[in-house]
């Protein structure tokens, strides 16, 4: 009994990319890592080949700062302790949490274009926001000691 509705997957080639059409133009997907300026990231044509390796170089930096950014909300204290309108902390509170998770989906969709360099750069992004903002290189002994909350919004959980 067949049961792919018709649906046949697209063949891998030799270089572990998948092709899939989308009318009269053919589009390749990575299967695994890949080395290379010449990536799709976020959105179509983009970095794409203009301007060399310069717009490639922009996405880098770009992802860089998305992933420093996700860990700057992460561990940062906007809402001031002891405020006496709970409602409004919530409300702030929960849109940095959508804030957080936005820009921590749009990292990962970054990272599932294959591309090595993304890859690092994400990484290398939450690695030095978290240095910066949630270790305790920077932190003075009382900070460390102390039993209050640290940040507003509750740690990343998979």
């Amino acid at each position: 009994m067949n049961h792919d509705h018709g649906m046949a997957a697209p063949p891998l080639s030799m270089n572990g990319t998948s092709g899939m059409h989308y009318g009269k133009k053919m589009m390749m997907m990575h299967m695994t890592f890949f080395w290379g300026k010449d990536a799709e990231i976020l959105f179509s044509g983009w970095p794409g080949r203009r301007l060399g390796g310069g717009m490639y170089a922009l996405a880098l930096i770009f992802i860089f700062f998305l992933a420093f950014l996700v860990e700057w909300i992460s561990h940062s204290r906007l809402i001031k302790p002891g405020g006496a309108n709970n409602v409004w902390a919530g409300v702030v509170q929960s849109l940095l949490h959508a804030v957080r998770v936005g820009l921590a989906y749009l990292v990962m969709l970054a990272v599932m274009s294959f591309n090595g360099g993304v890859f690092l750069m994400a990484i290398a992004g939450h690695m030095s926001g978290f240095l910066l903002f949630g270790s305790r290189v920077f932190k003075r002994n009382m900070d460390i000691l102390s039993s209050e909350k640290t940040s507003d919004l509750p740690p990343m959980s998979c």
